[in-house]
């Protein structure tokens, strides 16, 4: 992240002062954390939140005095949130694999999920419907002045359509039986 993305998480400008910082981020805190915020991403803006505080707060001076401070604030920061990453991959690394798995950092590394997939098994049945549909209703209620409809655009819209409609049904299938392992898995563990 830049110094604008910390001052923008806050909800402040840039050059504000000490005080405004906390302010801010007393109030945003409040807001966001988990145990008064319920929402599914509460936690996350929660982290981001106290991030951004730290980062200012701890970098305050060195932002304000000449650039060349600020850069060696900046690189001392990502050096410090590349030791943090290393500390947690460390854990991870101790943990075993199975509880590693159900980690929400390990869950967050599926490409796709079934919310995903299920939204584009969506669309490709909108696209087929939308493209035949489209098609008839252009047959039936001419424009004036402009030709008939292309079969061949109706065509490719189908092809497309169907591409994605069996992409889609070929990675849920995956998907459900990938589920089921897991959950076969972690029953036969408990």
């Amino acid at each position: 992240m830049t110094i604008s993305d910390y001052y923008r998480i806050l909800g402040l400008n840039q050059g504000c002062s000490v005080d405004e910082i906390k302010k801010a981020y007393r109030k945003k805190a409040r807001e966001y954390h988990p145990d008064i915020n319920h929402s599914a991403n509460a936690k996350d803006i929660f982290i981001s939140i106290t991030e951004a505080y730290e980062f200012l707060i701890t970098n305050y001076e060195k932002m304000e005095s000449s650039e060349q401070a600020y850069k060696q604030a900046m690189d001392n920061w990502r050096k410090y949130r590349q030791d943090r990453s290393r500390q947690k991959a460390k854990a991870y690394a101790q943990a075993s694999y199975v509880r590693f798995r159900n980690t929400n950092f390990y869950k967050t590394t599926r490409i796709f999920d079934g919310t995903t997939i299920i939204f584009s098994l969506i669309v490709s049945v909108l696209v087929l419907i939308i493209t035949v549909f489209g098609y008839i209703y252009r047959l039936h209620h001419p424009i004036p002045g402009i030709e008939n409809p292309s079969v061949f655009v109706l065509l490719l819209f189908l092809f497309l359509g169907m591409l994605l409609f069996v992409v889609s049904f070929i990675y849920l299938k995956a998907f459900t039986q990938t589920s089921k392992k897991h959950r076969n898995k972690n029953e036969e563990d408990n």
